[in-house]
C-alpha cells in the first residue's frame, strides 16, 4: 500500500466507510457482510462487496474478498501497527485472525513491518512479559539467523502460536518459557514456523 492520499469516494462508498469507522471504533473488530447489508438497507451482498472493492482500490481499506473479518481501515481515522491476534504464553492455543485493534505508534515503526500480539498467560513472566501485555514483533524471514535465546512468536502447525525463547541445535528447536512452571517445547525444526522476534512490550497501566 502506498503512502499517497486515498482517492475521493462516491456518496455510497463514503456512507459505508463512515459506518465502518463508527462500527470498528465502537466494537474494535470489523462487521460481517450481513451487518453491512442491514446497515445500508440492502438485501444483496453484491453492492456491499462492490463498495468494499472500490474502497480498497482507492486506498481507504485493506480487505481479503470473502473474508469480512480481515477488513482494516486505512483512510486516516485509524493508523498504527495492527494487532493481529493473541499469542499464548502458557500452552499452545489457536490464534485469532479477526482482531482489528491498532496501536498508534510513529509511522517509522510501520516501515519495519512490525506487528503486535496480545499475550495470554504467564509463561514469560520472568522476562517481564505478563498476561494482557501487547508485544511488538519484527517479522523473521530466516529463522536460521536468529540468535539462541531470542524471544519469538512461533507457530506450531495444528497447535497454535506461542511466545517463547528460541533455541536451535541441529534439526531440533526448543521453545523455552521464562517461567519454571512450564516445560520446554522440544520440536523438529521443520515443524516450527517463527513469525517474528520481540522488539518491545506495550503495557497499559
Amino acid at each position: 500500500m502506498t503512502q499517497s492520499s486515498p482517492q475521493p469516494l462516491t456518496s455510497a462508498q463514503q456512507e459505508l466507510y463512515d459506518w465502518l469507522t463508527d462500527y470498528i471504533g465502537e466494537h474494535r473488530h470489523s462487521p460481517s457482510i450481513r451487518q453491512m447489508m442491514q446497515a445500508m438497507g440492502l438485501r444483496s451482498p453484491a453492492p456491499i462487496q462492490s463498495r468494499l472493492r472500490h474502497l480498497q482500490q482507492k486506498g481507504w481499506i485493506t480487505w481479503q474478498e470473502g473474508q469480512a473479518r480481515t477488513l482494516q481501515l486505512l483512510g486516516g481515522a485509524i493508523g498504527g501497527i495492527p494487532v493481529l491476534g493473541a499469542v499464548a504464553a502458557g500452552g499452545l492455543v489457536e490464534t485469532f485472525d479477526d482482531v482489528q485493534e491498532r496501536l498508534d505508534l510513529a509511522p517509522l515503526l510501520e516501515t519495519r513491518g512490525l506487528f503486535a500480539l496480545t499475550v495470554n498467560g504467564d509463561s514469560m513472566v520472568d522476562a517481564h512479559i505478563t498476561d494482557g501485555d501487547v508485544v511488538l514483533m519484527e517479522p523473521v524471514g530466516d529463522a536460521s539467523r536468529l540468535r539462541n535465546g531470542t524471544i519469538v512468536s512461533a507457530l506450531v502447525p495444528g497447535s497454535g502460536t506461542t511466545l517463547k525463547h528460541f533455541h536451535r541445535q541441529g534439526s531440533t528447536v526448543t521453545l523455552e518459557a521464562a517461567n519454571p512452571a512450564y516445560e520446554p517445547l522440544v520440536l523438529p525444526a521443520d515443524q516450527v514456523a517463527v513469525q517474528g522476534k520481540l522488539v518491545a512490550v506495550w503495557r497499559q497501566v
